[in-house]
């Protein structure tokens, strides 16, 4: 499958000033088989060692961080040399040997010649709680589920995607029953390369739905594993409250949906715990739609978002049928699942910090806010090709120094004050 985050990682190759690399991200997103892949392509040779299942590379890592003994002895542990430039050495599952994450330092410092990369699917987790970490010594990178021109070209349709990259409007718009196929199919399926690999090879919905349920149940069991027992259940709740989050007319994340008289207090920590593992997205408020979005940014009111939209539809136990054929489920979601996919997109193409804003006097909401080329962009999601909500409309129209964007399943238009986009050429 091709990934667009390789490119990322070949420029990390040949960037001059290259530090030893994190890839991070959530569980089964793919983080294992790109650095693979990344070192057969680009590599004369690949070193590789699962941190959690081998005891030596603790061992070798424990003594000192003599970087030319280390290097001697993993050469040893592999049966060949490590050569720099030549070789990538891949330490995995690294959340669970903190003395080789500490010892990336002093790859930077004493031995910038070799290129060494890590990953670890907790690894979040560790990052957040300090331990060891190698402040300024490390590049890293953020991997997330596959997006949807990914789907597509895993799906064997590239020229879509070069149609969708010249931004061809007039191609776009007469495929596009051809591209809502893909995209329904999306939403089902999900951007978990598990997940599309399977969709891909066998079209078998149960196959994709059993393979879904089982990544859910792998995410329930790390929080047994790596919870405090006190935090468990509040983590469960939060994770299984999501689609009645998301579901509900107002997406605003209300503690009350998971507990009668529930309260920030008691869920802030199960809540930053997902976030941390990269299993949650949260997006602040914004109380103004004015640069720097940064500056106005409300930290007591957010909405909340599962980090792929098939996990969504497994979670909620929405039957194929109504993803694929009818509108049911976008219908019945009120958009929820809808803004999840644009969402999804957008923090894939790194956009930098997404927001969303509500004004304090009136029931004026716009779904997300982002900062691209100097401006604001505030953005509006329809599920359908009825967009007669007026809050884009509303806003735009008191404020006609800004454009904004509108995601739906209308063709593409340029309108006064804002672009219509189709939900499958989100940029």
């Amino acid at each position: 499958m091709e990934r667009l985050v390789m490119n990322k990682l070949v420029e990390w190759k040949k960037k001059k000033n290259r530090k030893p690399l994190i890839l991070n991200g959530a569980r089964q997103v793919g983080k294992t088989w790109l650095l693979k892949e990344f070192g057969k392509l680009h590599y004369e040779d690949v070193a590789y060692f699962m941190c959690d299942r081998d005891e030596e590379i603790t061992r070798i890592f424990s003594s000192s961080f003599d970087i030319k003994r280390i290097i001697m002895q993993l050469s040893a542990r592999m049966g060949k040399n490590i050569i720099p430039e030549k070789t990538l050495v891949i330490f995995d599952e690294i959340q669970s040997s903190p003395r080789v994450l500490e010892g990336l330092k002093f790859f930077y410092e004493e031995a910038p010649n070799y290129h060494i990369a890590v990953a670890g699917s907790l690894l979040g987790i560790s990052l957040h709680q300090g331990s060891s970490f190698p402040v300024g010594k490390v590049d890293m990178i953020r991997v997330f589920p596959m997006n949807f021109e990914e789907f597509l070209m895993a799906s064997g349709q590239k020229k879509l995607v070069d149609i969708l990259n010249v931004r061809d409007y007039e191609s776009i718009n007469t495929l596009k029953d051809t591209y809502e196929k893909y995209l329904r199919q999306y939403y089902f399926v999900g951007g978990m390369p598990a997940a599309v690999q399977a969709h891909v090879e066998n079209y078998g919905l149960e196959d994709v739905r059993s393979i879904q349920q089982q990544i859910l149940f792998d995410y329930s069991r790390d929080f047994s594993k790596h919870v405090s027992k006190t935090d468990v259940p509040k983590v469960n709740m939060v994770w299984q409250g999501m689609p009645a989050q998301l579901f509900k007319e107002n997406k605003k994340f209300i503690y009350g949906v998971l507990k009668e008289g529930g309260r920030a207090k008691e869920f802030e920590n199960a809540i930053q715990w997902l976030v941390d593992a990269g299993l949650v997205y949260k997006i602040n408020r914004c109380k103004s739609i004015k640069m720097p979005l940064k500056a106005y940014e409300d930290f007591s009111a957010f909405k909340l978002f599962l980090c792929d939209c098939g996990l969504l539809g497994a979670l909620a136990e929405i039957p194929a049928s109504q993803m694929l054929v009818s509108d049911k489920a976008i219908k019945e979601y009120k958009g929820g699942f809808t803004e999840q996919y644009v969402l999804q997109q957008l923090i894939s193409r790194d956009r930098g910090s997404i927001y969303y804003y509500s004004a304090d006097n009136s029931r004026l909401e716009i779904d997300f806010l982002i900062q691209k080329d100097g401006d604001v962009k505030p953005i509006e999601v329809k599920a359908e090709g009825n967009v007669r909500s007026n809050s884009l409309s509303e806003y735009l129209n008191n404020n006609p120094e800004i454009r904004g964007i509108r995601y739906s399943m209308l063709p593409y238009t340029q309108q006064e004050h804002f672009d219509n986009i189709p939900l499958w050429a989100i940029e």
